[in-house]
């Protein structure tokens, strides 16, 4: 038997919702947008989209990607 996450497991440290209640964009301290199909939290003041790897928001400016 394998130790090692699946695939399952990881699809199972999906991004909890209730956490956008308390996440606000570190530039603008402005509202969030969750984008559940590119796993990304979306600062529309700042233009950027912050990662959520493994379930975890990535809340720093240099990991985030501006938006087109």
């Amino acid at each position: 038997m394998s130790t090692e996450p699946s695939s399952t497991d990881a699809m199972a440290a999906s991004f909890d919702r209730r956490m956008l209640e308390a996440l606000v964009c570190p530039r603008t301290q402005t509202v969030l947008e969750y984008d559940a199909s590119a796993q990304e939290l979306i600062s529309r003041a700042a233009n950027l989209a912050f990662p959520i790897r493994n379930g975890i928001p990535v809340m720093l400016e240099d990991e985030a990607r501006v938006l087109d």
